[in-house]
């Protein structure tokens, strides 16, 4: 049996339903009068500031992210589904050597399987977000020496430039839970990235996306619920220079921003690793991940970083629009895979997203960065219940 709830508009503080008038600040509660009013100022005085404040970020929100629809956020209307476990482990380990190998790709599993030794060096790994990825570029020599974090990482950027980068990485995260950083590399740089992407669609190294549980599924309802295929990259292989150029300098950013003074909710986490880059590839049809969120179990992933490749993409004529329902919001987040674009967002329950079906082929990289104490403990667990699966096996 279904019941239903109605609500009635009322007074706060005696019940009248007649001559009632709305909190001119929070707009979220009633008085009959002036008296009544005040009478409740003391109670309401606190929550009609953080309303009042909400209303004006959604405000100042909806003018960053443009267009917005009603975010009646329900947690279960959402697919609480990210990247599996083993995926985000394996993916941190040394799996795929210095090569694209498709073989070895397409069965990250299989190698983990091999031996309990290697598995356990996966489980305790991740990829630490080291200098030597953070090389400025010029046009007569591949790179420079290593540089420190608090140098122009590119001859060409100056350090004004990052550092109002960092400043709006910074205020967007602890502001809305989102930042958008468009023109990130320019068109020469993120050309290169995509010619290496295609490089490895080409090779065969893309695979279908995991999903946290695949219990009692089968393959064709896993593409209902996510058909994005994928591959996991250093960025040091040799058929990745580029997109390694392109993890420096998100390294850069994220490592600067997250040591900065006055760096608001970033100050929250100790940022040292990440996993590798993700390549994705949606290859249209109506391929598609329905809302999710990337981190609903504390694996450790504190932000998630896009980087889109698509050239002239028309989100009406192509789809694949990326929307973002961001927690304490009304409103949501569309954000259009335009070339050479950089995103970040939370990548807990703050920030449940989806991909709407794309009808062109749609590419993306993908980098999770890991607050280390969370991380730790996510990998306590998870290496204390693959020791008692192995015990349990074995006996």
């Amino acid at each position: 049996m279904s019941s239903q709830v109605s609500t009635v508009v009322c007074c706060f503080v005696c019940g009248a339903t007649s001559n009632l008038q709305r909190c001119s600040k929070c707009r979220g509660i009633y008085y009959c009068s002036k008296d009544h009013q005040k009478k409740d100022w003391k109670r309401h005085k606190q929550s009609c500031k953080e309303t009042e404040a909400t209303n004006c970020n959604a405000s100042s929100f909806e003018q960053k992210f443009g267009r917005s629809y009603n975010n009646q956020l329900d947690p279960a209307t959402f697919t609480s589904e990210g990247s599996s476990e083993s995926e985000i482990l394996s993916a941190a380990g040394e799996l795929l050597g210095g090569t694209l190998s498709p073989v070895l790709n397409n069965n990250i599993e299989e190698v983990v399987s091999k031996g309990k030794k290697k598995a356990l060096e996966v489980v305790q790994s991740s990829v630490p977000i080291s200098l030597n990825m953070v090389q400025p570029k010029t046009k007569n020599s591949k790179y420079f020496p290593a540089v420190t974090l608090i140098a122009p990482i590119d001859h060409h950027i100056k350090d004004e430039k990052i550092e109002s980068m960092c400043q709006n990485i910074i205020e967007d995260l602890s502001t809305y839970g989102v930042c958008v950083l468009d023109k990130f590399l320019g068109d020469e740089e993120g050309s290169q990235i995509l010619a290496e992407v295609l490089n490895i669609k080409e090779k065969g190294a893309l695979r279908d996306g995991q999903l946290v549980s695949t219990k009692g599924k089968g393959k064709e309802e896993l593409k209902t619920i996510r058909s994005d295929q994928i591959c996991w990259v250093h960025g040091k292989e040799k058929e990745c220079e580029h997109i390694g150029y392109l993890i420096g300098r998100v390294d850069a950013l994220i490592t600067r921003a997250n040591r900065m003074v006055n760096n608001g909710k970033l100050g929250q986490y100790n940022i040292t690793g990440r996993t590798k880059a993700m390549v994705a590839c949606y290859p249209g049809s109506g391929t598609h991940y329905v809302k999710h969120v990337d981190n609903p179990n504390r694996d450790g992933r504190c932000i998630t970083a896009i980087y889109y490749l698509n050239m002239d993409w028309n989100v009406e004529r192509s789809g694949g629009l990326l929307r973002i329902f961001p927690e304490g919001f009304p409103i949501v987040a569309n954000i259009e895979p335009f070339f050479d674009r950089l995103i970040f967002f939370w990548s807990d329950r703050r920030n449940p997203h989806e991909v709407q079906p794309a009808k062109d082929t749609r590419y993306a990289i993908t980098l999770w960065y890991f607050d280390a104490a969370e991380r730790e403990q996510a990998l306590r667990r998870y290496q204390k219940e693959r020791l008692a699966v192995a015990k349990s096996n074995s006996t």
